[in-house]
This record gives C-alpha cells, structure tokens and sequence, in this order.
C-alpha cells in the first residue's frame, strides 16, 4: 500500500492538521474549586435545540471531574491570551493560578480574557473511541467580539491575515 493512503494515528495527524480550528478551554466549578481543560474539537451542532459538541480524550483527567458537575463553560480562546491554551492543556499544576475569571449564570468560570462564552449543561455523551463526544444544551452565552480568534494550523498558532 502506497504509505500516502495509509491510516495510522501520526498520518490522521498531519493531515486533520489542514483543518483550521479555534482553541477553547471547558471550566467547571466543583466543591474543590475552578478546574478547566484546553479543548481543540469544538463545535456547533444544533439551533433547535441549541447544542454543541466537543471531544475530550478518554485520558483526560480532567473531564470526568466536570462531567460529575453536569455543567460547565466553553471559553473561545482569543489569539493575544495563547499562553492560557498551553497552560490549561498541562496536568497536575494549578491552571487558575494568576487567570482572572467571573462566574457564569449556571456557577461556572468565565474566563476574562475569553473572546465569548458558552454556558452549558451536559445533555448526552457517545462513544468517540479514544476520545468522548460530548453534547452540551447551551442555557447562555456571550461574546466581547473586538478581538481576533486564536487559530491552530498543522500544529502551529496562527494569525488571520485580513478578513473579506
């Protein structure tokens, strides 16, 4: 087989990689406080009923701690706050140390720097293989709009160039 046709986990990789996507960060408020994780697979899915969908990796720690919650707060991560795209995606630091935040209408962190936010309560989860797919029911949201979005590209931050 011509190794260009080939599925392994590194080719789904480099080649998914073409696809441009935004990064977020999933908060919760839990009795032991704030926890949050960096989330590349996000998206729309629903109007009626609103919905959304996001994949974390079955290893993630953090995720079965929010899922317990039945809540939690998708942040679109704007370009000038990265940093916070690496430092939430860590495990075992604190990732709200020095992160300002609200609280949003269903209890969870609304991060300051967040370009908008979606509030969310956990409608259903599926199999995704390595991966969960999550559907949340979005209960509100808001956006600052005035800056630019935090893109990923073939493993790289990258930069909106002029928008038409």
């Amino acid at each position: 087989m011509d190794n260009h046709l080939e599925v392994t986990p590194e080719r789904m990789r480099e080649i998914l990689g073409h696809f441009c996507t935004g990064l977020t960060i999933i908060t919760a408020t839990t009795e032991n406080g704030p926890v949050g994780f960096t989330c590349q697979s996000f998206s729309s899915l629903s109007l009626e009923p609103a919905l959304v969908a996001f994949n974390p990796a079955r290893s993630s720690s953090t995720w079965p701690t929010i899922r317990a919650t039945g809540r939690f707060c998708i942040n679109i991560l704007p370009e000038e706050h990265r940093e916070l795209s690496g430092k939430f995606a860590r495990s075992g630091t604190d990732k709200f140390s020095g992160v300002t935040h609200t609280t949003s209408p269903l209890g969870n962190p609304i991060l300051d720097s967040a370009l908008a936010w979606i509030d969310c309560e956990l409608h259903k989860e599926y199999d995704g293989g390595d991966h969960t797919i999550v559907l949340g029911q979005v209960k509100a949201m808001n956006a600052r709009g005035e800056a630019e979005p935090l893109l990923f590209f073939k493993g790289s931050y990258v930069r909106i160039g002029v928008l038409v």
